[in-house]
């Protein structure tokens, strides 16, 4: 429970409330979970327990998603949204801004990330080494080069993409840019309880 309600409410209530979805589809192994995604109102498809193993990729999930609708209805989305749950914190809008972006760009995949500005390190076999800038020449923060950091909330692709190359991104890439608030992932139980302050702010400030 997150907010009041199941972690995966929150992810389909966003994609029900965008105007560019239309169909918000989850995919699970759990019939628990589908119980609670068909009560707010998601379509489930249920996936086998091979590809819902802690190997198992995000990209198998959405490739049996996508052959399964194809074979039973002989269905292909023009876009797949690929939202994951551990993302709550969308802003409302977030969804359509990210899909008229790909369509605007005339891109073939789309990531949304948030703009990070940092020094980054990296530990190698016997030591460390700067990534992103030179140490021995160090930068002021803000002349470092223009920097962004996968959030995990949005991914929109063409489902040729995921078919050719087996990766939900591909083709002409590019990125969705979100805010601060919005870049928090439920990893962790400290990240649970920020996104559950952030959205107990958010659902506040609207009533206001």
């Amino acid at each position: 429970m997150l907010a009041g309600k199941p972690l995966i409410a929150h992810t389909i209530e966003q994609a029900l409330s965008a105007r560019t979805v239309g169909r918000t589809i989850v995919s699970t192994d759990d019939e628990e979970i589908a119980e609670v995604a068909k009560y707010y109102g998601g379509e489930v498809v249920m996936r086998p327990a091979r590809l819902a193993s802690d190997t198992a990729t995000s990209e198998s999930a959405l490739l049996h998603a996508l052959d399964y609708l194809h074979q039973q209805e002989g269905y292909e989305p023009d876009l797949v949204v690929f939202l994951q749950c551990t993302s709550p914190v969308r802003n409302w809008d977030d969804i359509d801004n990210a899909v008229e972006v790909l369509i605007e760009k005339n891109a073939d995949s789309l990531v949304s990330v948030t703009p990070w500005h940092g020094f980054m390190w990296q530990k190698e076999r016997g030591g460390v080494r700067s990534m992103n800038f030179d140490y021995r020449r160090r930068p002021r923060r803000q002349d470092l080069p223009e920097e962004f950091r996968e959030n995990g909330s949005i991914f929109v692709f063409k489902p040729w993409v995921l078919r050719t190359y087996q990766n939900r991104l591909g083709g002409k890439i590019v990125l969705y840019p979100m805010d601060y608030w919005s870049a928090f992932e439920t990893d962790t139980q400290e990240d649970f309880a920020l996104c559950e302050w952030i959205i107990k702010k958010k659902e506040s400030s609207s009533r206001v």
